[in-house]
Parts: C-alpha cells; structure tokens; sequence
C-alpha cells in the first residue's frame, strides 16, 4: 500500500480492496498486522476502491480521510484519532511517537518502516492538499461533533418544484448544475468554529449531559433540573443563516404585511458558484418554512474575473476594489462596463482599458447633451415635456436624419426593452452604446448641425431642435438602470415632467415612427459618405483637405435622394465639390470607390503624392508582415501553446487577426494608388 501520509497509519482499522479484485478474494475477512502498532486490522471489499491504482490495495484512517470515513461507516470500523487538534500525535498512537509534531512524525515512520524493511520505495508525488488560505497551514481532517440537518426530505420538493417551473433558471443550463447537487445531496454540516454569526441554540448541561435545544436560552436543565448550563460555542454555517434570508427579514414567523407582499420575490440574481452554497438552500428553506418557493426566477450571472481570467481573491491579492475604479472612472462607467460584458455564459475579465473605454461612452452622452443644451434655445427652457412631444410626420420641415434617428430610436427602444426581459444585459448595454455613439451622436448630430446655427430657417431650426429633445430624453431613460447618476443629471436639465428619470416610465417603442423607407434612403447617404471617408483613410489624406468627388449615380432614385442631401455628404464627407449624375466621368489622378453601386471618384491630384504615398504604405506592409511571420512563428510553435498561460494565447491570437486586418487596408490603399497612377 502507498500513502502520501505516513503517520496516518498509525491510526489505521482497515485494508480496503474491491470486492471484484480477484488479486485478494482469497484475504477478504482475514485480519492483518499493522506495522509499527501490532493492531490487528480486517481486510474489508469496498467499491470505492480503484482496482487499477497502485496495487489496488488501500489503508483505511477513518479519523484522519473522508473517503475512509465513508468506508468506516459502512464496515462499522473503528476510529483512531492519532493527530491531536494542535498538529502532534496523540495518546493513540505508540509511545515512541506521541507528543511528536505531525511532519516530524512522518519522518520517524518512514525511517522506523525502512529499518523493519517494510518500505519499498519513496517517490515523489503530486496531489492536492488543502491548506488555510489566510496562515497556509496544511488542514488535517480529523473528527469532532458537529451540527448537522437531514437534507433529504428537503431535497425533494426543492427538485420539483424547479421541474415544474415553479422556480426557473436563466440561463436555462444551470438547472442541471442545481439538479446534480441536489439529487446527490448529503446531511449538511451547520455548525462552525468562527467568532461570528448566529450563536447554536443548544445548551449543555454539566451535571448530567444533557443537551437541551431551545427558542429561548432555558433556565434549568430540562433532564435534571441543574442551572450549570453553557450555550455551544459554535455558530450556524453563514448559508444556513442565509438561506433564511426570503422570509426571515420580513417578519417571520409572524405573518406580516411585508411577508405577505414581497414574498416570493421576482427575481434572485446572483453567481452560478453559489447555486448549492445558497440557492439550493433558500428553495429548500422557502418550501419548509413558508411552502412556496422564495423567487419566481433565478438569473445566473457572470463571475466578475482579474484580468488574467483569475477569481478575485484577497489572499492571492488580485481583488479589484470598486472604490478606487470608481474614484479613478466613475460610477457610471463602471457599471456599465459590468453590464456591456455580462454575457450570459461567459465570465467577465475586468480591467482599467476596459472601463476607461466605456468612461469615455459616459464623457460623450455628457457632450452630446451639452450640445443638444446649447442649441433648444430659450423657448425651450423651462418647457414641460409634453410640449416638445408635438413632432408630427406630417410636419414638412422633418428632414430625412430626423425621420431616420427617430426610426432609430424606437427600434433600440424595442430592443432594449426585449433583451432587458430575457436578461440579455449585455445585448441591451451595446445596443444603446452602438445607438447613441455610432448613430445619435456620429451622424445626426453632426448632420443638423447646420440648421442648428442662429441664422438657420426657424421652422427648421425649431424641429431639430424638438427632435434632439426627444431623443436624448428618450435615451437617459433608457440608460438610466445601466448608467444611474449623469443620466438623472442630464434628464434634470432637460425640459421635462415628474420629480426623477428613476421613476419616469421606460420609453416604449412607438410603432407609427418606425419608417423603414427613412432608415433605407438615409442608409445610402451613409454608406456613400463612409466610402469617401474610407478612402480618404487608407491614403492619409489630410483631414483639413477638401477633395472634389464625382459620383456616377444610374438609379434615378437613389440619384434624387442624394442631390436631396448634397449639402450632408459636403459637410460630413468634407468636399469641396460633389457632382452627381448618371453620365459623371472619372477625373484624372482619382481613387474609386463603390458604396450600393455608386461609382465614386475621388480627385486627389495636389492633395496627394500618390509615388511617396505608395512608397509609404509599401514601407508599412513590410513592417507588418515582418511582425505577422513573428507572431505567426510563435502560435506555430508546439512548446509555446503547451507552456503558456491561455490569456497569453489569446492575446497572441488577438495580435495576429489585428495585423492581419492592418495588412489588408495597407493592402487596399495601394490597390487604391496602383488605380490613381493608371488614371493619368
């Protein structure tokens, strides 16, 4: 037999084999000599005994391993507690050992076994093995009396009731985790050797040993009348405390108006490594003590990781403090962060970029409603809400961006409102981020900028304004439960009704204000001004330049929509000159593009030395594909991906796609010159 424990055998009362091992059906009932001690042990059949590890033969401490205590309650074996609660070997074990401290113990065993010429060998091996996390102390298992509860009657209507819907879990696959534990569950453990928590209502008596149980600390011993009582010392397991939680803080066990109404509660929201440590236990409580469940639902949501994928955790010194994220990006920023990356599924790896990222989503809503501040105008100030909310789409100063954001907005408004039900935070988190920085701020913002200007037409002025009014109330509703404090700030200098956005209804979506046909038309304007930018991109030109563009337009309405919007795609494309038409020609010296099968061309003569130009992004592509062969040659390597922690793999892996990615505009852009020069 091998042990990674030499001293624990002296407290061995069994060899354990498996009862199919046909290496020693002829030894099961017969009594073995255990070396060092004298004790005649049996040699007992146990399933629990792997058969193809080591020789298949296995000592039984039932006062020193869990497993062999199972085996022990099974064979009614005896237990022999050898090592003492203060780590040195007990009056139990032989003379010769008592009193010695547990490793230095383990070092006379071994050389008293190898003097006997009992040991056969010694070899390194690797296991795990418990340790306190605040003092690094090796734990020895040992026996001692404890508080235990019969879980199995519990057990049972908690499963069904999760099988009959009446609790249900989102994700819908934690339920298997929830039924695994509970369907194997085991007499709970509750009482614990810890300074705090509530007290075990149990009192000993010291005359006669009586135990007596109550509500109340009793006066007298209930079996021999002596008032020599002492309360345990132990405390109730904190889950056990907390799995009372539902009812115990309304009231219970009277049956109070708080009880009666917020019992069951809607939902529970907490982390899957916690379903058997407190969700399970609640059900079970609920069921008992109040014969319903505690929640209708239970959304399981992300664990919050360092940034290596790691739990936090104070002994390993990684925690991040919400305190000093907060200090340092806000509240705001931090929470939403929290939400955008709350993927069902899928943990959550915090890190400053991260929420700096989303720190400057929460300075660009604080901007845009500083815009929008700026330019409602004194009419505006000081208005109730309801009379901005005349916008009709009749109204023929409506522009095209105005009818197309407000489209928008019912849509992210619907979606929000439908992933927030599914707890889909993240989904509803990046649809309002993707709305309100890539939609409302990138383009219709800069769009009516124009008719924003104090000499701009006044019933067109006037509805840009009410449509900018509409939107951003509209949008710190909707962020409010994700981003709380500058949405409350902004909606407060809005025009507007009530005492605070926190009780304002959350904006639904209006269907008559969805119009697909806007969002089509104003789609093509978009695509035909992010093309032009596109180029401008990939061959530097300088963002002060006004370049002349001629764009070959053959769909007569595709035509009229953009000679519609001639003066959007010279603002925001910033030309100098757009000539549109089915017949444009390509001037000399131009870059193409094609956006919905608009033919554009971008004259760059004088703009651009198209020769240094492409001699520079050649340059470039030569410096990223050198870094493409070093990172490929990494990921390549068999030693590296065996070695490395995952998150360096993923990184590596992140490297590459972006410097393939880089490659490819570098790519485009030289296509793009290789056209030029062809054009002469």
């Amino acid at each position: 037999m091998a042990t990674t424990r030499p001293e624990s055998m002296l407290g061995d009362t069994a060899v354990a084999v498996h009862p199919d091992d046909p290496r020693y059906q002829p030894l099961l009932g017969r009594m073995a000599v255990l070396p060092l001690v004298g004790r005649r042990i049996p040699v007992v059949a146990d399933r629990a005994v792997d058969q193809e590890f080591g020789t298949g033969a296995v000592k039984v401490t039932p006062a020193h391993d869990l497993a062999d205590f199972e085996i022990g309650l099974r064979h009614g074996l005896d237990r022999v507690t050898v090592v003492g609660e203060d780590g040195r070997m007990t009056e139990a074990a032989p003379a010769a050992y008592r009193g010695q401290d547990r490793f230095a113990c383990r070092q006379a065993v071994v050389r008293d076994l190898e003097a006997q010429g009992l040991l056969l060998k010694v070899e390194p091996y690797a296991h795990s093995v418990g340790t306190c996390y605040r003092c690094k102390t090796v734990i020895e298992p040992t026996l001692s009396k404890q508080w235990f509860v019969r879980t199995q009657p519990l057990a049972g209507p908690a499963i069904e009731a999760v099988r009959r819907g009446d609790t249900v879990f989102v994700p819908k696959m934690w339920e298997h985790t929830y039924f695994d534990w509970m369907e194997k569950i085991r007499d709970w453990c509750i009482s614990r050797q810890i300074w705090w928590g509530h007290r075990i209502p149990a009192w000993y008596c010291d005359r006669c040993g009586e135990i007596t149980v109550a509500r109340e600390a009793p006066a007298a011993c209930r079996a021999c009348g002596g008032g020599a009582l002492r309360q345990d010392e132990d405390v109730l397991d904190t889950w056990f405390s907390s799995a009372l939680w539902p009812f115990s803080t309304l009231g219970w066990p009277r049956l109070t108006r708080d009880l009666e109404r917020f019992y069951p509660t809607s939902v529970l929201v907490t982390s899957f490594d916690i379903i058997f440590f407190w969700v399970a236990r609640m059900m079970m409580m609920g069921l008992k003590f109040m014969g319903r469940v505690p929640f209708r639902r239970v959304y399981i949501h992300a664990l919050v990781r360092d940034p290596l994928g790691q739990k936090m955790s104070k002994s390993k010194g990684n925690v991040i403090d919400p305190l000093e994220v907060i200090d340092r990006y806000g509240t705001d920023a931090l929470r939403f962060t929290l939400a955008a990356l709350a993927a069902q599924g899928r943990d959550i790896r915090l890190s400053d970029e991260r929420i700096a990222g989303y720190r400057n989503f929460v300075n660009k809503l604080w901007n845009a409603a500083r815009f929008t501040l700026m330019n409602l105008g004194p009419t505006f100030q000081g208005a109730p809400a309801g009379g901005l909310a005349g916008l009709s789409r009749e109204d023929p100063a409506l522009g095209l961006a105005d009818r197309w954001i407000l489209s928008r907005l019912q849509r992210v408004a619907q979606e929000a409102e439908a992933r927030l039900q599914e707890f889909r935070f993240n989904d509803a988190a990046l649809a309002l981020y993707q709305f309100v920085w890539h939609e409302l701020c990138d383009w219709y913002l800069e769009a009516v900028k124009p008719d924003l200007a104090p000499d701009a037409e006044p019933a067109r002025r006037r509805c840009r304004q009410a449509v900018l009014h509409r939107v951003l109330e509209a949008v710190t509703r909707l962020l409010h439960p994700f981003m709380p404090f500058v949405t409350e700030e902004i909606w407060q200098a809005l025009p507007h009704e009530g005492a605070s956005v926190m009780v304002a209804p959350y904006p639904q979506a209006d269907p008559t204000w969805v119009d697909e046909g806007a969002e089509a038309e104003w789609g093509v304007v978009m695509e035909v001004i992010r093309a032009i930018r596109n180029v401008r991109a990939e061959l530097d030109v300088p963002p002060a330049a006004r370049i002349e563009v001629a764009a070959r337009v053959r769909d007569p309405a595709v035509l009229q929509r953009l000679q519609a919007e001639r003066a959007t795609i010279l603002l925001l494309a910033r030309l100098s000159a757009l000539t549109l038409g089915p017949d444009a020609r390509r001037p000399p010296e131009s870059a193409v593009a094609v956006a919905r099968g608009v033919e554009l061309y971008l004259s760059l003569r004088g703009v651009i030395d198209a020769e240094e130009e492409a001699r520079r992004l050649a340059r470039e592509l030569a410096k990223v594909a050198r870094e493409l062969d070093l990172a490929g040659a990494k990921l390549a390597n068999a030693d590296f991906l065996g070695k490395a922690p995952p998150e360096v793999v993923e990184k590596e892996q992140e490297k590459v796609a972006q410097l393939k990615e880089k490659a490819e505009q570098l790519q485009g852009g030289l296509r793009l010159l290789d056209e030029m020069r062809g054009s002469r």
